[in-house]
Order: structure tokens, then C-alpha cells, then sequence
């Protein structure tokens, strides 16, 4: 789940309420919930109502978790703060059943201050100023050294000089250091910011490439992939504030149906932002195998894609395989990221999931297993399939390639290098 599923404010209280009570409706009316999926294929739905319900659950805990602490009960709002130190004194305040103006008055501030505080959770103040408000609220935070400790394993391990040197061309020749580099060179640089990364975010320590999920926690250029990928969502999410509505799904068959257009790329992205989702798309670095990503920065679903396999097909599918994620698993794994490999064959349970998602947005199963295209030899039934669907056609014949095991078949019809001349536009 989002690290950050936190109720802290009474208003907050209020907005999950009318949530939750906006997830009941849809989960007991087949009407209201048909409404909420029109458009979808059958095939996704019941995926679809299974993430509604894991909204659901995790909403009331949060909310019960607030109620509990202002009554007394700190143990569940605990351990939903975990170790987050903003968080920890805003529970701290609950728990102490103080408002943030009677908060404000004992450290002689300004209630707004509070406010700006609570708002930023800490992250701005001072250690001096956040050791006044832990003093006032009781508040306690408990350091220790643990000098093997695996998830920090990449911070405090260097890279080879093979690995740092082939990212920093990577980061040169794609614009990761803004003005002049610091004194410190390139290198010093990239690892400072890696390490920054992983103490922020931890390191994507799953590459899920199939049944056998992969550890990558030690994978410094996946790592450095991800903290660029990161750094340029953060960017969008000042811009921007996206807010994503788990609720609304309404909008996919939309997203589907720009593929066609010669600019179907680029509206895409601009589509996903409207909907909370941050699209980066950040070149693969050398012996990466990566083809997209789905990971949270905040609450804020981000999909990063490496156009590795520059073509329409293999775009569409890895996109909406990666918005899988997002809709699917925005509770039961987005927190700790997908690393995806989107040509594996071998793949667990949240992977099909997203698998059978992507491929029924864009054709349809009880469509496909009925269509003269499935076994066509040329391309006009193909093509005539497509049109019916308003889908592109290179997503029927990258389909086809990959039913078939024969990817020799139609090479120019898969919209090759079509996807880095719209989000890769050279200067």
C-alpha cells in the first residue's frame, strides 16, 4: 500500500468517509458499478472490483486507525506511521489529542504554522525545530546503526568503475546534470544522488520477470534508472499536483483509442497526467532489460517506459500493461514497484493479471477468438480487424507475431521507431 495512506486531519477523516461510502455504493449495486466500468471488457471487471474492495479495506483501516488514536488507542496509527518522522509527530499530536492550534499556542507559533507543518509532514524544519515539537508532543525517535543492513546495501556500496562509468554516459548523453557539473565530477555526483534516492525511496529490490521474482536490490544501473525516472515525476508533481482516483477507470477505453492517431503517443502521456499518472520515459542504460515500470512517488502512480523495443506494438501493450499496475495493484504492490520485462513468458499472479488486462483493452478475447485476423496470412483482414476495434493495427499484427512465435512475420507493420520520434524528439 501507499507508504503514505495516513488519515492525520479530521478533514481528511471526512473526505475517506464519503470515499469509503462512494466504494460501498459501487461495490453493492451492479448498476452503479456497470456505470463506473462502462466501456471495459468483461474480462477485466471482476480484476477491477477486486482492487474497488482492496481500496475499500485499506480506506477503513486507515480511518479506524485515526479514530482509534483519538480515543485513546495509539497502537494501529503507530504502526501505520512506521518509520516515517514527519508522520510520527502528527500522530504524536492525535494521540495526544491536541488540535493544531492548542499545538500551536504551547510552541508559541501561528496555528498556519502547524498547518504548513503537518501539510509538508516535517520535511522542511529545521532538526533543531522538529526536536521542539517532539519535546512538546512527547515524541520520541529511536536511531540506530546497522552496519550490514541489506536494504541500504546499494548507498553504501560502490559501484564498479565499469558500472559508474556507463551510467554517467548514459546520464551525459541524456541530460541527467543540469548546468555544470559539480566539483565533486560526474561520478561523485551520480552516486551522491543514487544514494539520496535509495535513502528517500529504498531500491526496487523486485524485477519481476516471471515466476522466479528476481532480487535487484544490488542492481546499481536499474537503481540509477529509477532515481532519474524519479527525479523528472517529481518535477511533474510539483508542476502539476496530479491526483489519482482510484475510482475512475472510465476513461481507459479513451486511452486505447488514440493509438491510431499520429500523435497517439504523446496524447496518451497528457492523458495519463489528467488521471493522476505520471508517464517518464527514460532510455534503457546498457544491459538493462527493462521495458517499463509502475512504482508510487508520494500517493502519485508513476509508469516508467525505456522504449527499448522502439515500435507501436510493443508501446501499447508495455503501457497498458504498466497502467495494469496502477489500476489493479495501486494497494497490493505499487508501493514497493514492478519492474517488468514485458517479453517474459513465465509470470506470477500480479503479472498475468496485468497481462490479461492489457491485452484485453486493446482486443478484446471474446472479440479475438472469433476474428477471421487471428489466422489471417495478410494483412487487409488484419487491418479491416483493427478499424472495426479503432485501434491501431500494429497491436494486431505485434499480437499475432507474438501468438504465432514468429516475429519475422509483418516486420513493417509494427510501427517501428515510432514511438522515440514523439516522447524522444531530438534538439
Amino acid at each position: 500500500m501507499p507508504a503514505n495512506l495516513l488519515v492525520l486531519t479530521d478533514r481528511h477523516a471526512r473526505e475517506v468517509e464519503a470515499e469509503i461510502a462512494d466504494l460501498d455504493c459501487a461495490l453493492s449495486s451492479e448498476q452503479t458499478l456497470k456505470a463506473l466500468v462502462s466501456g471495459l471488457p468483461q474480462a477485466v471487471i471482476g480484476d477491477i472490483r477486486r482492487s474497488l474492495a482492496t481500496e475499500r479495506r485499506e480506506l477503513c483501516k486507515s480511518l479506524s486507525a485515526y479514530e482509534k488514536a483519538k480515543n485513546g488507542n495509539a497502537a494501529p496509527l503507530k504502526e501505520r506511521v512506521g518509520n516515517d518522522p514527519g508522520a510520527l509527530l502528527v500522530a504524536a499530536r492525535i494521540i495526544k489529542r491536541l488540535s493544531q492550534k492548542e499545538l500551536a499556542r504551547k510552541l508559541g507559533l501561528k496555528e498556519q504554522q502547524i498547518q504548513r507543518y503537518e501539510a509538508e509532514r516535517y520535511t522542511k524544519i529545521t532538526l533543531a525545530n522538529y526536536q521542539k515539537v517532539a519535546s512538546v508532543l512527547g515524541a520520541h525517535l529511536f536511531l540506530d546503526i546497522e552496519p550490514r543492513a541489506e536494504q541500504w546495501a546499494v548507498s553504501h556500496r560502490a559501484p564498479s568503475t565499469d558500472e559508474l562509468n556507463k551510467v554517467v554516459r548514459h546520464a551525459r548523453e541524456h541530460g541527467w546534470f543540469e548546468g555544470d557539473e559539480s566539483d565533486e565530477g560526474a561520478g561523485g555526483q551520480l552516486v551522491r544522488h543514487v544514494a539520496d534516492h535509495v535513502l528517500r525511496y529504498g531500491t526496487p529490490s523486485l524485477l519481476r520477470t516471471g515466476l522466479n521474482v528476481i532480487d535487484h536490490s544490488s542492481d546499481w544501473t536499474l537503481l540509477s534508472w529509477k532515481a532519474q525516472v524519479t527525479r523528472v515525476a517529481e518535477r511533474i508533481i510539483n508542476e502539476h499536483e496530479p491526483i489519482y482516483r482510484p475510482m475512475n477507470v472510465s476513461w481507459l477505453p479513451e486511452l486505447v483509442r488514440l493509438s491510431p492517431l499520429d500523435n497517439g503517443p504523446v496524447r496518451a502521456r497528457n492523458m495519463l497526467l489528467e488521471h493522476g499518472i505520471v508517464l517518464v520515459i527514460e532510455p534503457h542504460i546498457i544491459g538493462m532489460k527493462v521495458d517499463g515500470a509502475a512504482f508510487l512517488v508520494g500517493d502519485v502512480p508513476v509508469i516508467g517506459m525505456t522504449l527499448l523495443r522502439d515500435a507501436l506494438d510493443n508501446f501499447w501493450f508495455t503501457l497498458l500493461h504498466e497502467v495494469g499496475h496502477v489500476v489493479l495493484h495501486y494497494r497490493t504492490g505499487l508501493a514497493a514497484g514492478f519492474f517488468d520485462d514485458v517479453t517474459s513468458t513465465d509470470v506470477d499472479d500480479m503479472e498475468g493479471e496485468a497481462n490479461t488486462f492489457a491485452s484485453n483493452l486493446l482486443i478484446p478475447e471474446e472479440l479475438w477468438a472469433r476474428s477471421p485476423a487471428r489466422i489471417s496470412k495478410t494483412a487487409e483482414p488484419i487491418e479491416r480487424f483493427a478499424q472495426q476495434l479503432g485501434i491501431h493495427p500494429a497491436i494486431v499484427f505485434g499480437r499475432i507475431r507474438m501468438e504465432r512465435g514468429d516475429y519475422s512475420l509483418f516486420p513493417n507493420k509494427i510501427g517501428c521507431g515510432r514511438g522515440r520520434e514523439q516522447l524522444m524528439p531530438r534538439s
